[in-house]
Formats: C-alpha cells, sequence, structure tokens
C-alpha cells in the first residue's frame, strides 16, 4: 500500500463516521430512517464513535505504511549499496585504476514538468560515488537526448563510448560535419555545447525501469570517466538490470 493510499483510506473512514454521527444527529434525511436503521442496533453509534476517534486520532493505516516504509527503505539501501559495490569491484580492473569518486551511479524517473507536461523529462532522484568530487552536473533530458534519453526513447539498454568522438570531434566544425554523416543519435542528440559539457563521462551504460505494466518509468544510468572496454561487460548490465526491476516494484518509494 502507498503513502497516497494509506491516507486516503484513513480520511475515507473518518469521513464516513463523521457524516454517519452527523447525519443521526440532524436526522438526515429523516428521523424515521435512522429509528429504523438503529432499532435493536444502538451499539452501532458507539462503534462509529470509536472508529471515528480512532482514525482522527491515529490513522492506523498511515502509521502502519510508515512503518513498512521505514524497512522497506533499509532493504532497498542496502540494495543499491550492494549493486554500487559490485559495480565497484568490475571497476577496479580498469588500468590505470580510476579516481576515487569517478564510477558513479544514478536513479532516473519519468517526471512530468510545466514545461513538458505531457511527455515529461527524467529527473535524477538519487546519485551514489565514492566521493562528492566531480560534481554531479545538472541534467534533466527529454525523451532521445543523452544516452539516458535513448534509452527512453528505445525502451532498452543503451552503452556509449563517448572516447573515440571525443578525440576525433575538437571543434564545432568537425562536429557538425560528423553529425550530418552519420546522424545526430550517433552524439546522442546533443547539441556541441551539451556534449562538451557532458564529454568528461566517456563511459556510458544505462538499463531501463519499468512499472508493473511493463511501461518504461525510468533507468538506472552507470557512468565513468574511461575505462568502457572494462565496464562493457554481462555482469555490470545484470547488476543493473536487478536493481532497475526492484526499484520498478517499489514505484521508487524507497529510493
Amino acid at each position: 500500500m502507498s503513502r497516497r493510499t494509506a491516507k486516503a483510506a484513513d480520511k475515507t473512514i473518518l469521513l464516513s463516521a463523521t457524516l454517519f454521527l452527523a447525519g443521526k444527529a440532524y436526522n438526515v434525511p429523516s428521523k424515521p430512517f435512522w429509528d429504523g436503521l438503529l432499532n435493536g442496533r444502538s451499539f452501532l453509534l458507539l462503534v462509529v464513535l470509536v472508529m471515528a476517534g480512532v482514525f482522527g486520532a491515529f490513522t492506523p493505516f498511515e502509521s502502519w505504511q510508515r512503518r513498512a516504509f521505514v524497512d522497506r527503505n533499509v532493504m532497498m539501501r542496502r540494495r543499491v549499496l550492494s549493486t554500487f559495490g559490485r559495480l565497484l569491484d568490475i571497476s577496479a580492473k580498469i588500468e590505470p585504476p580510476l579516481d576515487t569518486g569517478d564510477l558513479a551511479l544514478h536513479v532516473w524517473r519519468k517526471t512530468r514538468t510545466p514545461r513538458h507536461p505531457v511527455h515529461g523529462v527524467l529527473k535524477r532522484l538519487s546519485s551514489y560515488r565514492m566521493s562528492s568530487f566531480p560534481a554531479t552536473r545538472s541534467f534533466t533530458p527529454v525523451r532521445g537526448i543523452g544516452a539516458v534519453g535513448l534509452c527512453w526513447q528505445h525502451d532498452r539498454e543503451v552503452k556509449f563510448d563517448v572516447a573515440p568522438l571525443v578525440e576525433r570531434l575538437t571543434d564545432q566544425v568537425k562536429y557538425d560535419d560528423h553529425v550530418a554523416h552519420h546522424g545526430s543519435e550517433s552524439v546522442m542528440n546533443l547539441k556541441w555545447e551539451e556534449f562538451q559539457a557532458l564529454k568528461h563521462r566517456t563511459a556510458l551504460f544505462v538499463t531501463p525501469i519499468r512499472s508493473g505494466r511493463n511501461k518504461f518509468v525510468g533507468c538506472v544510468s552507470v557512468d565513468a570517466g574511461r575505462g568502457y572496454e572494462v565496464l562493457d561487460r554481462r555482469e555490470l548490465l545484470e547488476e543493473m538490470t536487478n536493481l532497475g526491476m526492484a526499484i520498478g516494484r517499489e514505484d521508487f518509494e524507497c529510493t
């Protein structure tokens, strides 16, 4: 049960009990109606009164959901950190070793915004890395933009080795010529300025997160400054996919 559903259940029961008591107090719809309903069942008034007090003061469904959420949140955090630890084990084979904090794991969710009320954007919910440097840059792509946007567009895993592009496309003229010959998807549909801002992350891997109805609702991404050849392993994508399935089952509540 989600928190919204739990709150709605508490409020619905409290409202029903309040309307019952108010109806009896003011004989709505009529006094004969209440006389007939409560004839031999006067205990109903006490039961409804107790319900109104309990659900008004203690909100039991929401309290139960809150306790359950804490337990699930702890389990999900353990799952994320366990996955991140296995990704670090895979990246340890990169030579020379990556700097501390280079490898990063991100969780993205499709979210509607005032500027994109229909299709929405991908919003980064959380990031995991071993240090606060390099700082995570702001990026909220629409469908088809960036590696995460391509994952959304094609609804499948995306792998991207940016290093060869960085070596070749050293100015905007070369960049535009490359796009003209190979298409904009070869540079993740990024503009030159966007490519310049994001090109320091050369090893990109993204797997989708799907809802219970198998609809794309977000994605899990891993990126590093280098080491694409080492990270490009089935084990890495399996870890990301399993994490995405767990997040999808929780509907991002514990992320």
